[in-house]
């Protein structure tokens, strides 16, 4: 048996083929067109069958078409209620792609619902009864399995992890509030901390010779690389930093006391380096302290796949 999984982005539409043991077998890409919701739709079918072709296996092959996308998906009725960055409002997508792909089914969630389900079907969550992936990136993604199954929430509008407040009347954030862990804790975040602090620090500093002087050139990495260089306020920054990636994850494991929780995105390349003192921040900190069994923090293990094996997989969530 064959599986189907498209990643829906708002720069590029990754499709692949997932055999039975939750592998990829064969990929196609392309970007996503934002004109019209009917353009989305478009895209996806072809690149879909594209996947297919590459795979030598036709649409018969499959069970079901899976899609994770960014916004609110209503999971009952297969309508996108709304999006950023595309071009979706109360879109009946579900139907949509459907009718392009021969009537098969099609099966809707969240992206980052999607990617969390992946990687407890296949990567760093696997084997838990309930387990919560954060993607650092733009934003904070997150997603949620609470006894094997995705947590949406009753307006499957639930797990907006990055949305929830940290810092009263805290940074500007994009959904129109202020404070949210995202503006702190994703790649953007952390970005604007490192340029706040480099406005003190010596031009000949690390943080300075690392970018060639040029603030547009700073990245998630240039703190952790200033800091492996010795320099002070790198390491103030990646402290700051992982302080307010960690209240947030205590915050989850509070609420949610997972198995395991992991993380993903870029930052998550830093391994050790920003696990090791998230954990130590987080036995510290948690409501839990003492318990026999505690939250393991790991990093995610299946990257940009984990978005397409979710997907692929989303039938067989008991």
């Amino acid at each position: 048996m064959y599986y189907l999984g498209i990643d829906l982005g708002g720069t590029n539409i990754a499709v692949g083929i997932v055999d039975e043991e939750n592998k990829i077998i064969a990929r196609a890409s392309s970007k996503t067109k934002l004109n019209s919701a009917e353009d989305v739709a478009d895209a996806m079918a072809e690149t879909a069958y594209e996947a297919l072709k590459n795979a030598g296996i036709t649409i018969d092959d499959v069970p079901w078409i899976g899609v994770g996308s960014p916004g609110t998906i209503n999971k009952e009725t297969g309508i996108i209620e709304f999006a950023n960055n595309l071009p979706f409002k109360n879109t009946p997508m579900e139907k949509m792609l459907s009718e392009r792909m021969g009537g098969k089914k099609v099966l809707m969630e969240n992206d980052a619902n999607a990617a969390a389900y992946g990687e407890y079907m296949a990567g760093a969550l696997k084997g838990a009864d309930n387990a919560i992936a954060i993607t650092l990136g733009t934003g904070v993604g997150g997603g949620i399995i609470i006894n094997h199954k995705i947590y949406s929430g009753s307006n499957f509008a639930g797990a907006e992890l990055g949305h929830t407040v940290i810092v009263v009347d805290g940074r500007p954030c994009t959904c129109g509030r202020h404070g949210c862990w995202e503006t702190y804790a994703s790649a953007t975040g952390l970005i604007k901390t490192t340029k706040e602090h480099m406005e003190k620090a010596p031009k000949d500093s690390p943080l300075w010779t690392l970018v060639d002087g040029d603030l547009d050139k700073v990245s998630g990495r240039t703190a952790f690389d200033a800091m492996r260089q010795g320099d002070p306020i790198g390491k103030e920054i990646v402290d700051e930093y992982i302080k307010y990636l960690s209240v947030g994850i205590v915050d989850m494991i509070n609420i949610f006391q997972p198995d395991i929780l992991c993380i993903g995105g870029g930052i998550s390349n830093e391994r050790e380096t920003l696990l090791a003192p998230v954990r130590e921040f987080v036995d510290r900190e948690q409501y839990a302290m003492n318990s026999a069994k505690k939250t393991v923090v790991c990093r995610a293990e299946l990257g940009n796949d984990a978005g397409i094996i979710g997907a692929a997989l989303l039938g067989k969530e008991v």
